[in-house]
């Protein structure tokens, strides 16, 4: 998969349903590869010109300390506890980022714009399986609209994402099979030297644990439809008390820039399977 640093100008959308009618299924898991080394993280479909792009985070598709992206990168829509891909398998062919993250790992721009393929299914044949077309994710699944420069405090996120990993105090709430959700909070600006976070956006209280990375903040989402729009991802977890568990999760903040960088993602073009 390539690393795409440049970017075009800003544009806001709309969320938009799956052409085959009924409620969204716009969420789920991206799977890969740094080294020798299998990682997960959490994800979802964004409307776009060329119905084919998913928004996670920076980390879960580009290595800045190796300077590389992702191997064997794929998104799964809405997927099964027990490994079923009922909407598909979204192979990724090119990621769309901020130069700050892949330079810099500057947590800021901790977000990235992936273009897949067309999606298939394994099929059984003869005695063993073979790929199945099943066209392109955003006809599948529908896709999250984008909402831009909200200044934090004057509205309301939710954020969803499949948290698995270890809470400060050892315990495993999570098991990583299901999508969770924060309910819609007011957020506020957070700022963390440390981690090179100078206008992250803070939602709290909020309990993920790793493996929600990458997962959507919604405005306004619709619990019939499910849809709404994209303004952040889950990027960093907290435990701002210095108790037991995680508190909060913050985002970068989704700018004219953030815009840019996506409008780029929507501009690729794809092969049209994936052999």
């Amino acid at each position: 998969m390539a690393a795409v640093r440049r970017s075009l100008a800003a544009q806001s959308v709309n969320a938009v349903p799956p052409r085959k009618g009924g409620a969204a299924a716009t969420m789920g898991k991206v799977f890969f590869r740094f080294g020798d080394k299998e990682y997960w993280c959490s994800a979802s479909s964004v409307a776009a010109r060329n119905r084919s792009v998913v928004a996670t985070a920076g980390h879960c598709a580009y290595d800045s300390r190796q300077a590389k992206p992702a191997d064997y990168w794929i998104f799964v829509p809405n997927p099964g506890p027990n490994g079923e891909t009922p909407y598909g398998i979204y192979v990724g062919s090119s990621i769309s980022l901020h130069e700050d993250w892949s330079g810099r790992a500057d947590y800021d721009y901790d977000y990235a714009f992936v273009t897949v393929h067309r999606g298939f299914t394994w099929t059984a044949k003869d005695g063993g399986y073979v790929m199945q077309d099943v066209g392109r994710l955003q006809d599948n699944v529908g896709g999250l609209g984008m909402a831009l420069n909200k200044k934090p405090g004057t509205y309301t996120s939710a954020a969803f994402g499949y948290p698995a990993g270890v809470q400060p105090d050892g315990s495993t709430p999570f098991n990583g099979k299901k999508l969770m959700k924060c309910r819609e909070r007011t957020t506020r600006f957070t700022v963390a030297p440390s981690r090179d976070l100078q206008k992250g956006v803070e939602l709290a209280p909020c309990d993920f644990s790793p493996g929600a990375s990458g997962g959507p903040w919604v405005i306004g989402y619709d619990d019939t439809r499910r849809l709404g729009s994209l303004n952040g991802v889950n990027s960093l977890t907290w435990n701002r008390d210095a108790k037991g568990g995680y508190d909060a999760v913050s985002s970068p903040y989704f700018d004219t820039t953030t815009g840019e960088v996506y409008r780029h993602a929507a501009g690729l073009t794809t092969p049209a399977n994936v052999t």
